[in-house]
């Protein structure tokens, strides 16, 4: 048990319209927070009002990216029950991150246990509207004042809490991507299986390069050989091909595991659908597309949940998949998916945590 101290704030904030969320615009009253000294190890667990947290300039946080983050969601259900989906899954990744990084892990009953109070404190920050939830972020931040390449000795976890409505602005409808070809985002050895904020800052020149151009994400490419599929900037992603699912491999290490795609590869396979993960080419993928054999790609992870793709652009090369419309897998995903988190549809995998 952790002991969690509790500062309640004295100004609430007023809520946001619920109907224009966007996704982390806006922050709850509350944050989680917990210190790391070699000392006492994980220690003085609170919740105290939103709001900046103190760091001396030389916090190595700063100067040399210790830290790590993650994402997941609480829902309401419709019998007014607080709900969150696979949790357990984040927290797992979410200690695999911290071996990477030399950071201390979290006991995962611990990690559990602050995760649902600092969603209880502030439940009533918990949308209702169709397609909403109260995204959770999670993360650590290595604080030591001191500048010197090495792992940091102390620590701070904090939990904060946004009201969020579809990732995309356009919710569900097939997205624009364009494959990048001059940049990576990661090799193998490197830390693209971890959730770290270094991987998403080498990412941002190609996902500017793509919004300059009107599309909304970047394919990412293997650092080596410059022509394996890894992922997608926010995503992982799927293809159907001839009828079979076909997804990235795991195994270089360059790839984030997401927990919606584990969840979806489950899921297809309970629908008795065969899924492939191995290297799949972007010569792969041009030459189903010509022969009328990659019905669909889509998106998978906890912000978007399923994104269909109905574009890619590869050096001006067009690939237009499914006449650029949501095929009915991407749907079926969908709609399973979010009925499960929603607690609208039975759940025979056992994924969801019901919260009083």
């Amino acid at each position: 048990m952790l002991n969690i101290k509790y500062e309640h704030t004295t100004t609430k904030k007023e809520k946001p319209d619920y109907s224009k969320l966007g996704f982390g615009k806006y922050f709850t009253d509350h944050m989680f927070l917990m210190n790391y000294s070699v000392d006492k190890g994980w220690h003085d667990a609170r919740i105290v009002p939103y709001g900046p947290i103190s760091l001396d300039p030389s916090a190595m946080v700063f100067h040399y990216a210790q830290e790590l983050f993650e994402g997941m969601k609480a829902y309401n259900d419709p019998n007014g029950k607080i709900r969150l989906f696979r949790p357990d899954k984040n927290i797992e990744r979410m200690n695999r991150t911290c071996r990477r990084l030399c950071v201390p892990e979290i006991d995962p009953a611990d990690a559990l246990e602050a995760i649902t109070a600092i969603v209880k404190c502030d439940k009533d920050w918990i949308p209702t509207l169709p397609g909403t939830s109260l995204y959770i972020r999670p993360f650590i931040i290595a604080t030591d004042e001191h500048l010197g390449v090495h792992p940091s000795k102390n620590y701070l976890f904090c939990i904060i809490l946004s009201p969020v409505g579809s990732y995309y602005a356009n919710g569900i409808d097939p997205v624009k991507i364009v494959i990048e070809r001059e940049y990576v985002r990661a090799v193998k050895g490197g830390t693209g299986a971890a959730k770290v904020g270094g991987n998403y800052a080498s990412s941002l020149i190609g996902q500017q390069k793509a919004e300059e151009m009107g599309y909304a994400q970047v394919l990412w490419l293997d650092g080596v050989h410059r022509k394996y599929i890894d992922e997608v900037g926010a995503m992982n992603v799927f293809f159907v091909i001839d009828g079979k699912v076909v997804t990235p491999t795991l195994e270089n290490g360059n790839i984030l595991p997401g927990v919606t795609r584990m969840s979806c590869i489950e899921m297809l396979k309970s629908w008795g659908m065969e899924v492939e993960e191995r290297l799949i080419s972007v010569d792969e993928l041009e030459e189903a597309n010509a022969n009328g054999k990659l019905d669909e790609a889509f998106g998978t992870g906890t912000a978007a949940v399923i994104s269909p793709i109905g574009e890619f652009n590869d050096d001006g090369k067009i690939i237009t998949v499914n006449d650029g419309k949501i095929g009915p897998i991407s749907q079926k995903l969908y709609d399973s998916l979010t009925g499960i988190q929603w607690g609208k549809a039975e759940d025979p995998f056992g994924w969801s945590i019901v919260i009083d």
